[in-house]
């Protein structure tokens, strides 16, 4: 049988504790489950713990309902809510189950059975307890009738002014047991006065209600459908088992999707279903308390073979499964789509039906979204998105502005999409966004409004009939007072709201160009709409780890990604430049199309280059179309590359100066000097910063033999009369304009006096090779000689700043191992991390590995510096770390900054021996609040494992 799989997060609101969701964690590893499996709707699992015979643990789902053999007085106990929690994350799945799982689930059967036996009641009784509650709802009903009489006859105007009318109104209703009657009323008084056209939105909601009002005192003799609507308008409760007796529809139902509601207190699942062979549609209704999941299994984009009971309404659509044939499938097509004009048409017979109804479902067939907020069918008739749904950003991902097949509920503001379906793929709609849309107009006719203002006492309503979209309808004939013109409101409001037409002259949005690579597989693909949609372990800082690895291992792969995580795709890649690259890979051509079409997304047409070698794209293309033509070109002729870029330089903008410049580090040679020289002279500061870049690391440059000029005559090498060599320093006491020009700056860094800055600067722009070559030692020895020397601090950050500008790691590699060996730290922070990132990987994770292995407090700066999976021998040591710190710290964060440190770098293929360690720690005396991290780390790599294996 078929279960949704409950987030993490609705595992973790059923927790009676914090601590008790953090135990959980630490016990929701494969290291601590014998067997784990699904029996139905019953979770079984055998947990190892303290005693030699594991635990068997049970859990409802429909419940949920917790067994568990541990002496634990909680409920769920942490072992109950371990098997959810992994269950969750994939695990737990479908297959034979123990004998303590069949019993447990026989005995709730018998129960449950027991329960719902009809037993010997009393008829007699239950007639005369139904009658007494006929009257209490009767004058509720008598005196709900004169309240809304005297709303009007004393006018809305002074009926807004506060809100306790309605409250205590609505308390008489609830004594009554009329509890849906008293929604509506505190519904009506929540919004009284507010907006621009409150008095409208309350003089129809008002009138509705003396409607239903009407239609009880004439109960009796009303068809019973829609004496059942009014009762369940009311608030008389329909059980379940009466639904389920009546008439069963077998078909092939339709998922067409769903939406959620939070009032505060309660959220309510609405979910729609169309059965594909009758055409009826069918609502499944849910509540769960807030934190607390809903049971329910029925996926949208699905099709289920299912017998439905309707419960009974003149427009019956809210609907029980009553038995299931088979799996669900993926649901490739949905039948009967229709246009606009029938998707109204349908609208119009429901209110007929059911003249409350606010909304109601459709099915709409070959439309495009608008640039203005409406969806056009195919013979041009369009409808209006509401406010919130405007920007259907998932819907042109999805089809690229093609037509296609979406589920939608329709209201007097508009459609708001459940879903659609493009290519045979599904998306579910995006969550509605705040904002403010058009303004609102009226549904009520201004003569009508105008009296309910001002009160039928000042200003006497006798007219009878209304006039509504320029036709006059006969409303309340021979009938005065406020009674009569709530009538002619309810007469009024139905009426245009069942006569509205599809708007024409609507234009679709032009369509994305057909793709032209091959998607992802499907596997990797679903992984990647997961850590879109924050399933992915870790939290927001590991999921963003994870999204920029899925998407280098995608370009490696190559491929496209699903079109409708383009949207939030591209969300991310505004809020991380870094990922833009290899975003811009599995983008393809619709990820430019939609970037194309929203101004925070541009920055993807910087990053996607059109293919072909055309040159037309220089002189026509964007500038990111430009700049790789420009690198294509450079690394294939670096000498036409910068011709073409020299014949036009000067007529392009300074921010395309800055990007063009950075191409020439392809191919990077002395011919590249001259134009270099003369971009020192550019006008914008960038541009001048990027071609100094490339000047301090060509070797022979022109800047690199006038730095190297001004270093030689400010350090030289002499011989003292001991024997000793020792270095003199003479640095240059006048800042002119030819230093400024090469780069020198003229403010110092704090601490630093301007002799001592002018020397760095120096130091920094001139060669390294000039000292080995004149000094005629290596490098560590060229170190010594600055040891100890009055300039030594200018000398050491001069050199390691020319090691960072030239990317040397042979300096970089000296100079962070003088700098760890010396007593005193004397490199400035923020140049030492910089020559961290020069360090050969081997090197790098060794200091690491020192780092943790004395505790020291940098050790998780120097593991965020390693890029790509640790060396073994670095990972060894973290594992030793992190066994140590979580049965020794004292503070429990360092341990958790650890492990963070190491979900995105640690090798996959060690999350069996971080599982393991999780493991043994929930055997010893541990605190819970050490395991949780330990076992996060192993899901993370278990995730990551998978994630990659889905690319192979």
């Amino acid at each position: 049988m078929p279960v949704e799989r409950w987030s993490p997060a609705q595992v973790a609101a059923l927790a009676p504790d914090a601590g008790s969701a953090r135990a959980a964690r630490g016990v929701a590893g494969p290291g601590h489950w014998g067997a784990a499996g699904r029996l139905d709707y019953i979770l079984w699992g055998l947990c190892r713990g303290s005693r030699a015979q594991p635990y068997q643990v049970c859990v409802d789902l429909t419940g949920p309902a917790y067994r568990c053999s541990c002496p634990s007085r909680k409920v769920p106990c942490k072992h109950a809510l371990g098997l959810l929690f992994r269950w969750a994350d994939g695990g737990a799945r479908e297959g034979p189950a123990p004998d303590f799982a069949h019993e447990w689930a026989a005995a709730r059967a018998a129960r449950a059975t027991t329960a719902r036996a009809p037993g010997t009641k009393d008829p007699a009784a239950a007639a005369k307890r139904a009658q007494q509650r006929r009257d209490r709802v009767a004058g509720g009903m008598t005196e709900l009738r004169q309240w809304l009489d005297d709303q009007v006859q004393q006018g809305l105007a002074g009926a807004a002014q506060s809100y306790r009318p309605f409250e205590t109104m609505a308390a008489r209703l609830i004594d009554a047991q009329a509890p849906a009657a008293a929604s509506a009323v505190r519904r009506i008084g929540g919004y009284a006065g507010v907006g621009r056209q409150w008095a409208d939105r309350m003089l129809g909601d008002l009138a509705l209600l003396r409607l239903l009002v009407s239609a009880w005192e004439r109960l009796d003799a009303l068809p019973l459908p829609l004496a059942a609507t009014i009762r369940t308008r009311i608030g008389f409760p329909v059980s379940s088992d009466d639904v389920l007796a009546g008439p069963l529809i077998r078909d092939r139902w339709q998922v067409l999707g769903r939406v959620e509601t939070d009032d505060g207190a309660l959220i309510t699942r609405r979910t729609w279903l169309r059965g594909a062979e009758c055409g009826r549609f069918a609502l499944l209704l849910e509540f769960a308390p807030l934190g607390q999941p809903f049971t329910g299994d029925v996926v949208p984009g699905t099709e289920l073979d299912a017998d439905v009971c309707f419960y009974p309404a003149a427009l019956p659509m809210r609907a029980l499964i009553a038995e299931r044939y088979g799996e669900a499938r993926p649901l490739v097509e949905p039948a009967g789509a229709v246009g606009s004009r029938a998707a109204l048409a349908g609208w119009a017979a429901a209110l007929a039906a059911e003249p409350w109804r606010y909304d109601a479902p459709v099915l709409l067939g070959g439309v495009a979204p608008g640039a203005d907020g409406w969806l056009i069918d195919a013979t041009g008739e369009a409808l209006p998105l509401a406010p919130g749904h405007r920007e259907p950003w998932w819907l042109l991902a999805l089809a690229g502005g093609a037509p296609a097949t979406v589920a939608a509920e329709w209201s007097p503001s508009g459609l708001r999409p459940l879903g659609a379906w493009a290519a045979g793929r599904y998306a579910a709609a995006a969550d509605p966004v705040p904002e403010l849309g058009p303004p609102r107009p009226p549904e009520l006719p201004p003569d009508l409004l105008a009296a309910a203002l001002v009160g039928t006492a000042r200003r006497p309503w006798t007219a009878g009939s209304v006039t509504v979209a320029g036709r006059a309808v006969t409303a309340a004939a021979g009938k005065t007072g406020a009674a009569a013109l709530l009538e002619a409101g309810a007469v009024a409001l139905v009426y245009r709201r069942a006569g509205v037409t599809p708007s024409e002259g609507h234009e679709p949005v032009v369509a994305a160009p057909v793709e032209t690579d091959r998607p992802l597989p499907d596997a990797a693909g679903a992984r990647l709409l997961l850590i879109l949609g924050g399933g992915a372990p870790g939290g927001l800082a590991a999921g963003a780890e994870l999204l920029a690895q899925w998407l280098r291992a995608a370009a490696r792969h190559g491929g496209l990604a699903p079109p409708e995580a383009l949207p939030d795709l591209l969300d991310a890649g505004s809020r991380n430049a870094a990922i833009r690259t290899d975003l811009a890979r599995v983008a393809g051509r619709r990820g430019a199309w939609l970037a194309g079409l929203r101004e925070d997304w541009r920055w993807l047409l910087e990053e996607t280059p059109a293919g072909g070698d055309d040159r037309a794209m220089w002189t026509e293309g964007s500038t990111g179309e430009r700049v790789a033509y420009l690198a294509r070109l450079r690394s294939r002729d670096p000498g036409a590359a910068l011709d073409l870029l020299a014949e036009g330089w000067a007529g392009e903008s300074s921010e395309d100066r800055v990007r063009f410049v950075g191409t020439l580090e392809t191919g990077l040679s002395t011919a590249d000097d001259a134009f270099l020289e003369q971009a020192l002279d550019d006008r914008r500061r960038e541009v001048r910063e990027a071609a100094l870049e490339l000047l301090r690391r060509l070797p022979g440059s022109s800047l690199g033999r006038r730095m190297a000029s001004r270093a030689a005559a400010a350090v030289r090498l002499e011989r003292q009369r001991s024997g000793r060599e020792r270095l003199v320093i003479e640095p240059p006491d006048v800042l002119d304009a030819d230093l400024r020009r090469d780069g020198v700056a003229g403010t110092p860094a704090r601490g630093t006096g301007a002799a001592a800055w002018m020397l760095e600067e120096i130091l920094a722009g001139a060669p390294l090779a000039t000292w080995t070559t004149r000094f005629g030692r290596p490098v560590p020895a060229i170190l010594e000689l600055a040891h100890g020397h009055d300039w030594e601090m200018p000398l050491l950050h001069g050199w390691a700043r020319a090691a960072i500008a030239q990317r040397d790691t042979e300096w970089a590699t000296a100079l962070v191992a003088g700098d760890a060996h010396n007593s005193m730290t004397r490199l400035r922070e923020a140049v030492r991390w910089d020559l961290h990132l020069l360090l050969p990987p081997a090197e790098l994770a060794r200091i690491a590995a020192d780092f943790l292995r004395r505790d020291d407090p940098l050790a998780n700066r120097l593991l965020a510096l390693h890029h790509g999976d640790w060396p073994d021998a670095l990972t060894g040591a973290v594992l030793d770390a992190i066994a140590r710190r979580a049965r020794t710290d004292q503070h429990n964060w360092q341990l958790a900054e650890l492990c963070r440190a190491a979900a995105p770098a640690m090798p996959p293929r060690f999350a069996p021996h971080i599982a393991a360690l999780a493991v043994r720690l929930e055997q010893e005396p541990a605190d819970p609040s050490r395991i949780r991290p330990v076992a996060e780390l192993a899901r993370t790599l278990t995730f990551r494992h998978e994630m990659l294996q889905e690319f192979a």
